[in-house]
């Protein structure tokens, strides 16, 4: 905790954003920081609340301990604060930008809809940590002579390689685009957090041992038959990118995409690295992004940055009530109005709102066919209603891994939702000496999830090949 009565004393305050009319100028975060004192009174407000929920299995996949940095913060003690956020997080600048903060619904305080700024002030610790020199190397002390392979350099696969290089193995990473960090990197704009976090983090893991082999798509450029020779331990990182196909009459239409090829140009674009496939752009067009989650979301603010006229963004589900039932939800994660930094950037967005197909004319789209929808989603008769259209973006989910290449040449086995099947405990697959984690094994989840298990299975792989294993839980 932090003032006793901290929580009576001072109100909750958020990071301001840039004016939308300015960050759209730009692929930068916009994010306006508190000051230190702010911070401190922010910290403050954490308060003895007996259970803390908020690092609980409601709030936290990590388990950071933060009443613990909390009360550090409010201390001045930063360097402590970052050694224990370290602990349990290794990566805690990209939680603190990308992060939904479960943690926060399921602060005590939230039921008086105050929780304690947890996000803001866990991304304050990790940026002073790297501002004043805590970040460092944590090469072993000893070598054990063991041997792993991490296939994808995404949360999972960097945070699982760190963890086993810490414990004395020798780590390889693969990665198939030309730099790492995987959809951190290639999924997320730079508007939500820059790039330069990762290559810090690569410069740092490197110089713990671990050793990046990118461009390389195991299963397609090496077999994963020769990968699993040469190693005694593999673990899968990859993600659950296989777009859910909606199979829209007129889908196949030239300005129709999936949203991801979108993220992952964009991307490219704003590191400067070269643009190999054919370009999409949302300049001077009309868009329409079909789908109501996060990646939806990035597609809207990477479009109105690329200059679109406008943004219309349609969601099959109704409109949620401003606030949740307290009673009968906290401290889980509430279905509510949520309004991201994009959507508030100028987007339309249509709820209840079915996908019919897409119009086309001389092969190009030129609009989407939309219907209303009743409790179950089904269309409502005489609902019906046309969006202008000359760009279309697909984003409502992904199916599981792609299976061609890796997941078909190893063999491993899948459930119906084609994730790949591991222990809960042991992350272990149904192959010899092969673990999964992130993604690749739970499904399409959040970065902080993938941290914890990269964490996990490195304990249990750091396990298989010693016999036990000394790293954190």
């Amino acid at each position: 905790m932090g003032k006793v009565t901290g929580f009576l004393e001072y109100d909750r305050q958020e990071q301001k954003y840039q004016l939308a009319g300015e960050r759209v100028r730009h692929f930068r975060e916009f994010t306006l920081p508190l000051d230190d004192n702010d911070l401190k009174k922010q910290a403050g407000r954490c308060m003895d609340c007996g259970i803390p929920f908020c690092h609980g299995p409601t709030g936290c996949p990590v388990h950071n301990q933060i009443p613990d940095w909390n009360d550090l913060v409010w201390s001045d003690d930063w360097e402590e604060a970052a050694r224990n956020l370290h602990t349990t997080n290794n990566f805690p600048e990209f939680t603190g930008r990308i992060c939904p903060a479960p943690c926060e619904e399921a602060c005590t305080l939230n039921l008086e809809n105050q929780p304690v700024t947890i996000k803001t002030i866990e991304q304050a610790i990790a940026d002073k940590a790297w501002e004043m020199g805590f970040v460092k190397p944590e090469p072993a002390d000893i070598s054990t002579g063991k041997r792993v392979a991490v296939i994808g350099s995404g949360p999972a696969g960097m945070a699982g390689a760190q963890q086993l290089a810490r414990a004395g193995h020798e780590v390889h990473v693969f990665e198939r685009q030309a730099k790492p960090g995987g959809l951190l990197r290639y999924g997320i704009p730079d508007f939500k957090m820059e790039k330069y976090h990762i290559d810090r983090r690569v410069k740092q893991m490197e110089a713990e041992g671990v050793i990046f082999h990118c461009g390389v798509n195991v299963g397609v450029d090496k077999s994963f038959a020769s990968l699993h020779n040469e190693f005694d331990a593999v673990l899968f990182a990859g993600g659950a990118e296989d777009p859910r196909n909606p199979n829209l009459p007129g889908q196949d239409l030239a300005g129709v995409h999936y949203a991801m090829p979108y993220l992952v140009q964009a991307n490219q674009r704003v590191g400067n690295e070269d643009v190999t496939a054919d370009p999409i752009l949302a300049a001077g067009k009309h868009v329409v992004v079909i789908g109501g989650g996060d990646t939806a979301s990035d597609c809207v603010g990477t479009a109105f940055r690329q200059g679109a006229l406008s943004v219309t963004q349609l969601d099959i589900r109704p409109k949620p009530p401003e606030r949740e039932d307290k009673l009968t939800v906290w401290p889980y994660w509430p279905t509510k109005m949520r309004t991201s930094s994009s959507q508030a950037e100028g987007a339309e967005r249509e709820f209840q709102a079915a996908t019919l197909g897409i119009e086309g004319k001389k092969g190009r789209v030129i609009g989407v066919q939309c219907a209303r929808v009743d409790e179950k989603r089904q269309p409502i008769p005489g609902s019906e209603f046309l969006l202008r259209a000359d760009l279309v973006f697909i984003a409502i989910g992904f199916a599981g891994s792609v299976k061609a290449g890796l997941l078909d040449e190893s063999g491993v086995a899948l459930d119906r939702r084609s994730n790949v099947v591991a222990d809960d405990r042991s992350y272990r697959t149904s192959s010899e000496k092969v673990f999964v984690a992130g993604d690749m094994r739970r499904g399409q989840s959040l970065v902080v999830w993938a941290i914890r298990e990269g964490r996990q299975a490195a304990r249990s792989i750091d396990s298989f090949l010693m016999g036990q294993s000394s790293l954190p839980v």
